[in-house]
């Protein structure tokens, strides 16, 4: 099983990354898919999950009406819409998958590699 997590960058206050996640391996219908950051000096911490099928879909609420996550099944794709960027939400994000409920963060099962998102001020 792989997570590929791809579209970080240098972007000033206020604009908009996206943010991909595309997963190989296996079938995720039954998956939740989420994202989560680590800024230096800090723990990781959640941003946003979804349910592949049901699509039901979780925030955090620093990020609550300013990030959206969605799923293209067909792509296997998950990807997550960073509008109105704040520096604080500079960090390294991780896309993570697991078929579990109310998993601690380290613990889930799959992990992608990390992409850079810096939010210049």
């Amino acid at each position: 099983v792989q997570l590929q997590a791809s579209g970080g960058g240098l972007v000033q206050a206020g604009g908009s990354l996206r943010l991909s996640c595309a997963a190989s391996g296996r079938t995720f219908n039954t998956y939740t898919v989420g994202w989560f950051r680590q800024a230096p000096g800090n723990e990781r911490e959640f941003v946003a999950a979804i349910h592949w099928s049901r699509g039901s879909a979780y925030y955090a609420d620093s990020v609550k009406g300013r990030f959206t996550i969605s799923r293209d099944n067909a792509k296997n794709t998950v990807y997550l819409q960073m509008n109105s960027l704040k520096s604080e939400d500079t960090a390294v994000y991780y896309c993570a998958a697991d078929a579990r409920s109310g998993v601690q963060i380290m613990d889930w099962d799959y992990w992608g590699q990390g992409t850079l998102v810096t939010v210049s001020s």
